[in-house]
């Protein structure tokens, strides 16, 4: 099965449960497996009518097994873009304490605005405003 994009949907039994029929839909669509995997065992149990059963064993009998080079293939992609996002991007202690500061910041903002808010003058201004 072809797409416009190029890519072709296969079956992906080693990553797969049963037949990797939803590891390789997960592949096709870009999805979490298990969110596709969740999606058909709730649509099963929920519809009451076995069509996801009987859409999984065609899709198990119609589909071809993912060529092993293009899963290597794609699997070093996917390890090469996490080395560059991980290069590109800045040291984890120092992004979460710049978050911890951000964080910082604001809660003291918000204690300075919930003080002045319960303060008597805050009350006094309000009270002389609506005169």
């Amino acid at each position: 099965m072809g797409s416009a994009n190029g890519r072709t949907l296969y079956r992906n039994p080693k990553s797969g449960k049963v037949a990797g029929v939803c590891s390789g839909i997960a592949d096709y669509f870009n999805f979490e497996t298990w969110l596709v995997r969740v999606i058909a065992v709730s649509i099963l149990l929920l519809g009451g009518t076995g069509v996801v059963l009987v859409i999984y064993i065609a899709l198990w009998m119609i589909l071809d097994i993912k060529p092993l080079n293009l899963a290597q293939k794609e699997q070093h992609k996917d390890i090469e873009i996490k080395k560059k996002v991980w290069q590109a991007g800045e040291p984890a202690k120092q992004a979460l304490f710049d978050v911890n500061r951000q964080f910082n910041g604001l809660e003291i903002r918000l204690r300075r605005l919930e003080e002045h808010v319960t303060s008597d003058n805050f009350d006094l201004k309000r009270q002389i405003n609506s005169l």
